[in-house]
């Protein structure tokens, strides 16, 4: 809850709401997504994925993130992000458009799980004829600043089907190259490590949170690029 504050506070637009971030990220609680979209004043999406791992996922999986789709859009959600493959890592049009039915009205975003596709073209056209409206990418990278051809190859091949967010390990530095590339949507988890003053020799109190000056930072970068314009 104080990371999405946070990220408020710090400029961004929206809000990704999720749980477990060192495995990637799971569906959030009810409860917290409740309370999110009560204090939030900006658009909040939510993360459905069900397990860490893959994301080959059985019927029962299945199901399930369509039932957690449905009761996050009860629960006042703007738009949802999750995403599939199959077998041999391509994206999954027949769970994808299952997940966009259940979604209705709210647009969907496919997550990184794109990183891991080596066929980009098709998996575009998979997501477009899907009903999906985002797809957000490192550009295959650890660190997005590292995967800029392939999101400028990314973005020529959506066209004005997808809009392409970049993200992973996103830093100030990166928005001009980025923005130079044709992004215009920018993604991260902007974190930092916070220190516990209980100490045990079990498992770590120590954790992240999001920081709204990282995030500043990054709507800083943007702004004074696209102030000029009148963007």
């Amino acid at each position: 809850m104080e990371s999405c504050l946070e990220a408020q506070r710090g400029g961004a637009d929206r809000v990704e709401l999720c749980c477990a971030l060192n495995t990637g990220g799971l569906t959030p609680s009810a409860a917290l997504v409740a309370s999110a979209r009560e204090l939030l004043q900006i658009p909040l999406f939510v993360l459905i994925r069900p397990r860490e791992g893959d994301f080959m996922y059985s019927a029962r999986e299945i199901r399930l993130m369509v039932d957690e789709i449905r009761r996050m859009t009860d629960l006042g959600a703007d738009g949802l992000v999750c995403g599939a493959l199959t077998e041999s890592r391509e994206a999954d049009h027949g769970v994808m458009s299952q997940l966009v039915r259940a979604a209705g009205r709210l647009p969907v975003t496919f997550h990184r799980a794109f990183d891991l596709i080596t066929n980009r073209a098709e998996a575009v056209d998979v997501l477009a004829d899907s009903g999906c409206t985002r797809v957000l990418t490192s550009g295959g990278a650890s660190a997005v600043g590292d995967g800029l051809e392939v999101i400028r190859d990314t973005i020529a091949l959506a066209g004005n089907r997808l809009t392409v967010i970049a993200g992973g390990g996103l830093q100030a530095t990166d928005v001009r190259p980025l923005y130079d590339s044709g992004v215009r949507e920018f993604h991260l988890s902007g974190r930092m490590p916070v220190r516990s003053i209980h100490i045990s020799h079990l498992y770590s109190m120590d954790y992240y949170r999001t920081s709204h000056v990282l995030v500043s930072d990054v709507v800083n970068a943007l702004r004074q690029i696209t102030a000029p314009d009148g963007h």
